[in-house]
């Protein structure tokens, strides 16, 4: 391990997550409001209620002044994988490059088509095609969020694709099996209508500002209405997506899921810890995370992750130390059969090279073996600890998303419930936590995100390709320098963009 440049890889992670995590704070509010704005304007072209009209618009607005910095951003990701992860982009670009591409040329170009459109057509085609071309965009904007997400969910679950031992490239063999990977759905399904959340809490929170300023009332009260039912449904489906996703990680990748619920040793009515504050790390070198508070919902982990209360949940030791009852192997075994991948692969470029074809061609099935733990080969059996994810860092998060995740689910109630009776513009203490709940929303959106991508480190690809052997040859120093001005840039446009939004609101929809 002394060959790996840690300062390298550990800006090169970095600079990515500054990006992903910015780029994050607009792609929420694009997904979600585009649907309300369709629905809006649905109403609208039914009831040919011009205040519905003058609402839509208004949306309109703060979703375009959202969508065009939330591009710039998203672009800056897609080059990252060539300037600071060349050697992943090698390695599975023929997997991960065919998603991005659809996103490309499919959703991006529908999606740019028709915002056109929607933005500028008002007076200029029918009011048909306009609602069409506002549908458009939202389904565009979505599809968006699916093709990069199947992305991401293959690199959580690697399915569809073979190892060519002759290019050193893994290779798809089965699209429909990347399209259709129960982690990649999953991940959709949950990314996408959590997402639905966080618009839903700042069209409602918005909204709650005008009331408690007694502005464009109207405006208020039927954006709280269409927000707060679409925020309804969205948290409820957020549940039951992320129970879905939880089984899914119980499934593909275990250690995310003991390090989410800080379970170091593994039990066949394992408990879910609802609540909990780490106290003291012990002194060994995996670094035990002790807690200090903690309360237990027994045997419920076995239950969410199994459905079946009596099935064994493995901890981080089972799956560092191994556990022969369980039948699971130890890294050091793991770690051992990696290198016999990461040999065999070696000698059977030496033997083709020398046109010894029956060694080369017992080599390839010694690793086609061993493949499956070709990426632990990159580690030895003293570095195993390398392999665990930061503990506490998931499980904070993890548990961040799902107390607010609760939390939204009261409030929508709540707020439904007082609109329909009337009187929601009385409840002045209600409308204020409204107001002051649309931080809380991007807070839970990347906790989730810290989650998902912390709780698998070490692995750019589970268990196939971990971050030391992904990053790109350069100095880190370079790394650095782009870190710093993207933290410069980035910030510029999150202040700009909350300076134009908040103008606006605060011209409200008369202008």
């Amino acid at each position: 391990m002394n060959h790996i440049d840690w300062e390298l890889v550990n800006w090169s992670r970095a600079q990515f997550a500054l990006t992903a995590m910015y780029h994050w704070m607009f792609v929420p509010l694009t997904l979600g409001t585009t649907f309300m704005i369709a629905i809006m304007e649905t109403i609208y072209v039914k009831t040919q209620d011009e205040k519905w009209k003058e609402i839509t618009k208004f949306w309109m607005k703060l979703f375009g002044i959202n969508f065009a910095i939330g591009v710039a951003t998203g672009i800056i990701l897609e080059f990252e994988f060539g300037t600071n992860w060349s050697n992943y982009s090698w390695f599975v670009g023929d997997i991960f490059g065919a998603p991005l591409a659809i996103e490309g040329i499919m959703a991006f170009f529908m999606e740019s088509t028709f915002i056109a459109v929607m933005f500028f057509g008002w007076d200029r085609v029918s009011q048909r095609f306009h609602l069409t071309s506002s549908w458009l965009v939202a389904i565009g904007s979505n599809l968006s969020a699916l093709w990069i997400l199947v992305a991401n969910g293959w690199m959580q679950n690697p399915v569809g694709v073979q190892f060519n031992p002759d290019t050193m490239r893994n290779e798809m063999i089965d699209f429909w099996a990347v399209l259709l990977n129960p982690v990649a759905v999953n991940k959709f399904l949950h990314t996408v209508i959590s997402s639905y959340i966080v618009s839903a809490l700042f069209v409602v929170g918005v909204s709650a500002w005008f009331l408690l300023k007694n502005r464009d009332v109207i405006l208020a009260k039927r954006s709280m209405l269409v927000a707060t039912v679409f925020g309804l449904l969205a948290t409820v489906g957020t549940f039951w997506s992320g129970d879905e996703s939880a089984r899914q990680v119980a499934r593909t990748q275990p250690m995310k899921l003991a390090a989410m619920e800080g379970l170091y040793e593994g039990d066949r009515s394992a408990p879910l810890i609802a609540m909990g504050i780490f106290g003291e790390q012990d002194k060994t070198i995996h670094k035990k995370e002790q807690f200090l508070v903690q309360f237990q919902i027994p045997k419920a982990l076995s239950y969410l992750a199994f459905l079946d209360s009596e099935k064994f949940v493995p901890g981080i030791s089972d799956l560092v130390h191994g556990n022969q009852k369980e039948g699971i192997p130890s890294y050091d075994e793991r770690i051992a059969s990696g290198k016999k991948a990461i040999d065999a692969l070696r000698h059977y470029g030496e033997a083709k090279k020398a046109g010894d074809l029956p060694t080369a061609a017992q080599e390839l099935k010694t690793f086609r073996a061993h493949e499956k733990d070709f990426g632990y080969g990159y580690y030895y059996g003293k570095n195993s600890h390398m392999l665990i994810p930061n503990v506490k860092i998931s499980f904070y998060s993890f548990h961040i998303m799902v107390i607010l995740g609760t939390y939204f689910l009261f409030l929508f109630i709540l707020l439904f419930v007082k609109i329909m009776k009337g009187n929601l513009d009385k409840s002045k203490g209600l409308l204020r936590l409204t107001l002051w709940s649309i931080p809380l929303g991007y807070i839970a959106s990347q906790s989730g995100w810290v989650v998902a991508e912390v709780g698998r480190q070490p692995w750019t690809i589970q268990n196939l390709l971990p971050n030391i052997a992904s990053v790109s040859q350069i100095d880190a120093y370079s790394v650095q320098i782009t870190f710093f001005l993207f933290v410069i840039i980035f910030t510029i446009l999150l202040i700009a963009e909350i300076k134009i939004m908040l103008s606006a609101i605060r011209k409200g929809s008369q202008h």
